[in-house]
């Protein structure tokens, strides 16, 4: 039912406020709604943010965004984790009404005493909620003057316009007929479910050993702890594991995906459970608990978090298979189902069934996540969670949030949509998303202004610039440039963001042409590096993702995700666009051409940036170190190969900056 005064279209709203928007603490984001009553009465609006021990937080009055389209708008941060609300109260402005009339009648001659005396009652009226330190007495000076009859009305009438009693009634507004709408729900998370920068990483290829015609010997837990150094140096926050559980041997895949493994093939660590073990259980060749509890500290003291990939799924070799065959689809010959994504077939994997025993596979799950958590593991990537019921996640992220809040889970659904927004709104913190598949400005532009505004609210975007699954034809093709660009944009365009081991070397070689698998899949065989070459031969990318990663760090902008603005530049080879949080803003510009020189003027929306059209500002470009001095309208000139990266990531100095020392 429409209230006295109508507050309609409230925003931000998942599933119509039947579930929480998301938000991290510090997190600024913007409540709107459509405001107005009936006639040509004046009215005021304001957010009400009520915290998790019910506090109210500051009171955010709001503004018509655009005069004339009744929708108004104000920016809300909440400061605590937990369970927040927020709440728009509108309501008549009986002072904003006097103003607008007095400004007509009194020049005009029109009802003047009337008019003055109505003023003065109603900024004695207004005085009672105004505090003392908050301009009372400005408000009672502008009562006497408006009852003054000595003085002419238009020096009475000025009296009640004074700056300071304008801003002490738009602070504590006299309000009638006050609205206020039903409270949403807003979950604040810790900022790592908004913010960070992923590795993912296979344990068993880290100090393996590769001979032709011998048993391979795997890399272990402690091996692979020899390599957490180099990544925290590179600045990352997150390590990720694929699946480090024993590996089934019935229909084991041998390499790149072949059907016939050899006695040596070490399979795939998705198809998950052997008599050794299943979902509880290491695989042998990691080494043991010690091992790994000494892998988890080991990032913790590098001021990394350690995230494990959670595939729900068996091989036919799990315990589960035969403890539980109800967890199963049978066909009709009795046999089991393997998985399929035809003409993709994963015989060495079964998917569950989860309507048999839904509860008893939740209770399972339930149990398995709380054993890795009391491990250190604190972040959990999802194996296809699409393919799973969203109740079942719903039951399960509710379940383990309401003990344990600062558990995160990354939703791996590249699927339709619906399904990738829906898994988001019923809680997963982080999603995949089509970014690998978005590599034209128009789709960059698109996709991007739709997960950092239409999508803010529920899915928070984490953009993998390839995984041990997705090599990109753009990779292929386009070489260390491309390469370079995708880090960038990857790294400025979204808070989080994750690479696959490798991609720092530019591996960019197919299974086959047209496919998107690497050849000698890491998935399906041990892969050991050779890091210390490739970085002494200058063939890492390691300096940029590091610079990258610096400046993500030391720029609050770049650690937000609805302050995306796109700027326009004249080639379609050329994309620009800027972050901005308070005083800390980012301006990036990217030549997506990987193989051509481009150039562009590209011009800047200076208000979006917090700058007047006409200013000029100096931006130091954080991948050179060299300054420019940047207006509305700027040259671009951007090469394949040029220092570090096809692009411009300029760090815009504050207004007090200028004249002083370049930003380090």
């Amino acid at each position: 039912m429409i209230g006295r005064i109508p507050v309609l279209d409230l925003g931000p709203l998942v599933d119509c406020g039947r579930r929480p928007v998301k938000a991290v603490v510090g997190e600024t984001f913007e409540v709107t709604a459509t405001v107005f009553r009936e006639g040509h009465e004046a009215v005021g609006a304001n957010v009400v943010l009520r915290g998790p021990a019910g506090r109210c937080g500051p009171w955010s009055p709001m503004r018509e965004l655009a005069p004339g389209t009744d929708r108004w708008g104000a920016e809300v941060t909440p400061d605590s984790e937990g369970r927040w609300t927020y709440a728009v109260e509108a309501w008549g402005d009986p002072v904003a009404t006097w103003r607008g009339h007095a400004l007509i009648k009194i020049p005009a001659g029109i009802d003047v005493a009337l008019v003055l005396e109505e003023g003065a009652r109603l900024h004695e009226r207004a005085a009672a909620g105004v505090p003392k330190t908050g301009g009372r007495e400005a408000v009672l000076a502008a009562v006497d003057a408006l009852r003054d009859a000595e003085r002419p009305p238009a020096t009475r009438l000025d009296a009640a316009l004074d700056p300071e009693v304008v801003a002490a009634l738009t602070g504590y507004p006299l309000r009638e007929l006050v609205t206020t709408t039903r409270p949403v729900p807003v979950l604040v998370e810790r900022e790592r479910a908004l913010f960070g920068s992923w590795y993912e990483l296979f344990p068993r290829s880290e100090g393996a050993v590769v001979r032709e015609g011998r048993r391979p010997v795997s890399g272990t837990f402690r091996t692979a702890a020899n390599r957490l150094p180099a990544v925290a140096a590179m600045g990352f926050d997150v390590v990720y594991l694929p699946p480090v559980h024993p590996i089934g041997s019935a229909f084991r895949k041998g390499p790149n995906n072949s059907l016939t493994a050899g006695p040596y093939d070490v399979g795939s660590p998705w198809a998950i459970g052997s008599p050794e073990g299943g979902h509880d259980a290491l695989h042998p060749d990691l080494g043991t608990f010690e091992d790994f509890e000494h892998f988890v500290t080991r990032a913790r003291e590098l001021r990394m978090e350690v995230a494990l990939d959670f595939a729900l799924q068996c091989s036919p070799d799990h315990p589960w298979v035969g403890k539980h065959p109800e967890w199963f689809h049978h066909r009709a010959d009795g046999s089991i189902a393997y998985a399929e994504n035809p003409p993709k077939k994963y015989q060495d994997i079964y998917p569950l069934a989860f309507d048999e025993d839904f509860d008893g596979l939740l209770a399972e799950t339930l149990r398995v996540l709380r054993f890795w958590m009391a491990r250190g593991v604190r972040i959990f990537r999802v194996d296809n969670p699409h393919t799973k019921p969203v109740l079942f996640w719903e039951r399960v992220i509710a379940e383990i949030g309401r003990t344990d809040p600062d558990v995160i889970f990354l939703a791996e659904a590249f699927t339709r949509p619906a399904m990738m927004r829906t898994l988001g709104a019923v809680g997963f913190q982080q999603s995949y998303t089509y970014f690998t598949w978005r590599n034209t400005k128009h789709e960059l532009t698109e996709y991007l202004t739709e997960l950092s505004r239409d999508s803010a609210a529920c899915m928070r975007p984490n953009l993998f610039v390839n995984t041990p699954d997705i090599l990109h034809a753009h990779l292929q093709d386009g070489g260390r440039p491309a390469f370079e660009a995708r880090a960038v944009l990857a790294a400025t365009l979204s808070p989080t963001w994750g690479v696959y081991a490798g991609y720092e070397l530019c591996e960019n070689v197919p299974a086959h042409a047209g496919s998107e698998e690497y050849l000698d899949s890491e998935k399906y065989q041990l892969r050991p590096r050779d890091w210390e070459s490739a970085e002494r031969e200058g063939r890492s990318l390691a300096p940029l993702i590091t610079v990258l990663n610096r400046l993500r760090r030391r720029q609050p902008a770049l650690r937000r995700l609805r302050n995306l603005r796109f700027h326009d530049a004249d080639n379609d080879a050329v994309i620009a666009y800027s972050k901005r949080s308070g005083s800390s803003c980012v301006l990036t510009v990217v030549n997506l051409d990987p193989h051509h020189t481009q150039e562009a003027t590209v011009s800047l929306d200076m208000p979006a940036l917090g700058l007047d059209w006409h200013e000029t500002v100096p931006v130091r470009d954080e991948l050179t170190g060299e300054t420019y001095h940047w207006g509305r309208d700027n040259y671009v000139r951007l090469e394949p190969g040029r220092s570090l990266a096809p692009a411009h990531v300029f760090s815009l100095r504050p207004s007090s900056q200028i004249g002083g020392s370049p930003t380090p």
